[in-house]
């Protein structure tokens, strides 16, 4: 049976979760009182750095759930992700509209990636 470990682990979740070969990141969000762009460079940053503590990188990402405040903040979104994905190693994705943790939050990235 495959090993189950946590870093940076709290009272309420983990923000690296591994089982076997398969890492899973907490939602990772932006500095509020930014723009969408902004939040979503901070998220893509953050993504890159736990990925590679837990021996992975993006383009072993294999899903990615984006959820945004509002979907009038798609194209901006979606320009910043656009230059950080590599190209050939586009995960799946979904992206949609949901009222996130607080308010000056504008986007969060839930990712799932192999080692």
């Amino acid at each position: 049976m495959a090993e189950i470990t946590r870093a940076h682990t709290g009272p309420r979740m983990s923000q690296i979760v591994t089982h076997g070969d398969t890492v899973y990141l907490a939602g990772q969000v932006g500095k509020p009182g930014t723009s969408v762009a902004e939040q979503t460079r901070d998220c893509l940053a953050q993504v890159d750095s736990l990925l590679a503590e837990a021996g992975s990188d993006k383009t072993k990402i294999l899903q990615c759930v984006i959820w945004l405040a509002d979907m009038a903040d798609f194209a901006a979104m979606n320009e910043v992700w656009d230059a950080w994905v590599p190209q050939g190693h586009t995960p799946a994705r979904a992206c949609g509209e949901a009222k996130l943790a607080a308010p000056e939050y504008l986007v969060e990235f839930i990712v799932t990636a192999a080692r």
